[in-house]
Parts: structure tokens; sequence; C-alpha cells
């Protein structure tokens, strides 16, 4: 079965979305998505879709570059890291990329609550992605 197939259920989401800029490709046997969700919603149905076909993105066989359109707002959370720095990956899971980190005490924007465990946050940078919610505390 090609990739195509497994994934066509998170394709088609991926289509009627209204994602802007969406580009599907299948190279050297790896899915690739890439496009702006409209809103935080779209993004995690996807992410929640890749889950239920491939539990905890084991294969590795979908690389997703899903960002939120910048137009949407959220409400501000702090950074309540012990000492470190947080990290913000690319998907809802400690097994995904690291692709930004938030200073302790820094103000970061959330976009949405994933869930319990992972909230999706954006940085004053531009940062896009998923942090670990016990984490981060509403400001005000």
């Amino acid at each position: 079965m090609s990739l195509q197939g497994k994934y066509q259920v998170l394709i088609d989401t991926a289509k009627a979305s209204g994602m802007s800029d969406l580009a599907i490709a299948e190279q050297e046997g790896v899915l690739h998505i890439q496009g702006t969700a409209p809103n935080a919603d779209v993004k995690n149905k996807l992410w929640d879709i890749y889950n239920q076909i491939d539990p905890n993105f084991l294969s590795g066989d979908v690389v997703m570059n899903v960002d939120v359109s910048t137009s949407v707002t959220g409400q501000q959370v702090k950074v309540i890291t012990e000492s470190s720095n947080l990290n913000i990956r690319k998907g809802p899971g400690t097994d995904q990329p690291i692709v930004g980190k938030a200073a302790k005490d820094e103000i970061i924007t959330l976009i949405s609550r994933a869930n319990d465990q992972w909230w999706l946050v954006r940085t004053k940078d531009g940062e896009e992605g998923y942090c670990y919610a016990q984490y981060l505390e509403p400001v005000g």
C-alpha cells in the first residue's frame, strides 16, 4: 500500500479543511504534508488523525509542516519550568522533533489546548509548536 493510500483520511481532511498553500508529496518513503491551517482546531485534528493511523507516530513515515494562520491570536501563558528552557515540538509528543525553546518565565501565546497534556503555542519570534502543558500557566 502506498503512503498516500495509508494516510488517505489525513490527506482528505487536510484538503477539506481550507488550508492555504497545501502541498502533499511522497519522497523517499516519507509523505510530506505542508501548509497553513486556518485555525488551531484544524492542526490539532490532523495530528489526531495521524495518531489514530500510526499510534504514537512510531513509523515516522509522515512529516507534517503545518502552521496556524498568524491572524489567530490567543491567551498569554507563562513558562513555569524549574530552571531549564521548555521544548517546543513539531507535534504533540516527546518523540516529535524540537522546533524551538521558550525560556523559564517567558510569556508566550497559547493558540489552543490540543489535549490535557499538550498545548499549541507560538513564541514572540514566531516559533510554533506543542509544549507539555504542566509547564505553562495562564497569565492574568
